[in-house]
């Protein structure tokens, strides 16, 4: 039995960075999905902020996804921060800049008319612009060394999978080291599993049932 419990959601892009974390460094650890909209009264009680990933183990309960990975490179080889400690907290910075992306994200499937969703559309293409003229020559973040901040953006770039589907939104157009790093990191096994392979259906599903303007064009 492993000590390492990830209490999670089969959609929580939060979630996957764990678990692309604990792939890399070759942790055991057993994964149990709840339901979000009905959340069952254990995991309410273990969660102080009612939301996932959780992770517990040794008879503790950590959450916030940046405190578990954080937990994990404490405690399991190998290392995916740089040993510089600037460079540590650059790539933290750059990290933090992705979980901003998962707000605009949600912003953009969630916004209820054309008007709404292309301002925030231009909002996702400014920052993709500013990463762009950041990236190094790849294939990671950093270059050819996979890292924490490549965990982070793994389920960010991941979206687009679905995205691509409904329309060419233009985000990632002509962003040529965004687009070589999303193919990399789609390729990386650690982040092939950290889903489920019913993921994109789920996901499909997901965004067809918000009512959202990006709904209506999904039919």
């Amino acid at each position: 039995m492993s000590e390492l419990e990830l209490v999670s959601h089969p959609l929580c892009p939060y979630v996957q960075r764990a678990a692309i974390a604990l792939a890399e460094k070759g942790v055991a650890f057993v994964r149990t999905d709840i339901d979000l909209a009905d959340k069952p009264a254990w995991f309410l009680a273990i969660s102080p902020l009612g939301k996932v990933p959780l992770l517990r183990t040794r008879g503790t309960v950590l959450f916030e996804s940046t405190v578990i990975v954080e937990y994990l490179e404490d405690t399991h080889a190998p290392a995916l921060h740089p040993a510089d400690a600037l460079e540590r907290a650059r790539e933290r910075s750059w990290m933090e800049f992705g979980s901003g992306l998962l707000g605009d994200i949600w912003n953009f499937y969630v916004a209820p008319d054309e008007s709404a969703m292309q301002a925030q559309l231009a909002v996702l293409r400014r920052k993709f612009e500013r990463l762009e003229a950041t990236l190094a020559a790849g294939p990671y973040f950093a270059g050819e060394r996979f890292g924490l901040v490549d965990a982070v953006f793994a389920p960010v770039l991941r979206y687009w999978d679905s995205f691509d589907r409904i329309a060419d939104f233009g985000v990632l157009r002509d962003l040529t080291k965004t687009l070589a790093w999303r193919q990399a990191l789609a390729g990386r096994p650690s982040v092939r599993s950290a889903v489920a392979e019913d993921y994109g259906d789920r996901l499909w599903r997901f965004l067809q049932a918000r009512g959202s303007h990006l709904s209506k064009l999904m039919q």
